[in-house]
């Protein structure tokens, strides 16, 4: 039997880790969550190889409810979620989501492995471009309903490798010349909708593989939630003003580099 309350204090660590970077980099913590939790999980003996990505990825999901929810009242309050818009793209992540959590259980763990590192590497590509200064679109707005496919297709990558969605959502929007301010305030939106509906497909998929006598709700592990959520939900606050302090483009370089040699691991581990 392994030790659930080192377990439980590995994850409040990851949590501090991946709320301080949130908070500084505007990032999602499944990029961090999904290959930390993994290792943790194969380490502390949960469960095996077979499933593991699967359950870091569920319970990475779950845990950027608490986090998105806290980020899109925020941004409520500064009137930066773009209400005209947000139902078509809200809807349209629901979808891809909760069809990505029940076809990640049917997906080999390699490919699904594969699917995380390419995703994780046109991400660190977009930081450095970022860090630049050189994502800049006027491209005029597609209509509701196309926006909602388009969208779709980002919920349910989003869902397939355990982020928020905001790494994909804002560049999307901002491609599509919606404001940047508006378009980080929708993605938070989003990434409400994201979590919950793929949890909803992570939980509904894993019910009869797993057990909640041994700590699952279907594919999420509620111990590592747990840890991940006590922490992470009050450091993100002290990584948002760090960005005041530290040389934040500097530091998306270096995160970008890592976030690639993360994704190699991710291949060939």
């Amino acid at each position: 039997m392994y030790d659930l309350g080192l377990l439980v204090a590995s994850c409040a660590l990851l949590g501090c880790i991946v709320g301080f970077l949130a908070g500084l980099l505007g990032i999602g913590g499944g990029l961090i969550i999904v290959p930390v939790l993994s290792t943790l999980l194969l380490s502390f003996n949960v469960t095996s190889a077979d499933h593991v990505l699967v359950i870091a990825i569920a319970t990475s999901l779950a845990s950027i409810l608490f986090t998105s929810t806290s980020s899109a009242l925020a941004h409520h309050k500064n009137d930066n979620v773009p209400w005209a818009i947000a139902p078509w793209v809200m809807s349209g992540v629901a979808l891809g989501a909760l069809i990505s959590g029940f076809a990640a259980s049917l997906i080999p763990e390699q490919i699904l492995r594969t699917v995380f590192a390419i995703s994780v590497v046109f991400i660190a590509a977009r930081m450095v471009l970022s860090a630049r200064n050189k994502l800049m679109s006027e491209k005029p707005l597609p209509a509701g309903p196309i926006l909602g496919g388009v969208s779709a297709i980002m919920g349910g990558l989003s869902g397939l490798i355990g982020i928020g969605g905001g790494a994909l959502i804002v560049p999307m929007l901002n491609y599509f010349s919606v404001d940047i301010k508006k378009a980080i305030g929708c993605a938070a939106a989003c990434g409400i909708v994201i979590a919950l509906f793929g949890s909803i497909g992570y939980i509904s998929a894993g019910w009869h593989v797993t057990d909640l006598e041994h700590g699952f709700a279907g594919f999420v592990y509620l111990p590592a939630l747990f840890g991940i959520v006590i922490t992470s939900w009050f450091v993100a606050p002290i990584g948002a003003k760090a960005t005041h302090y530290l040389p934040v483009n500097t530091i998306k370089k270096v995160f970008a580099v890592l976030l690639v040699v993360i994704a190699i691991k991710m291949v060939f581990s």
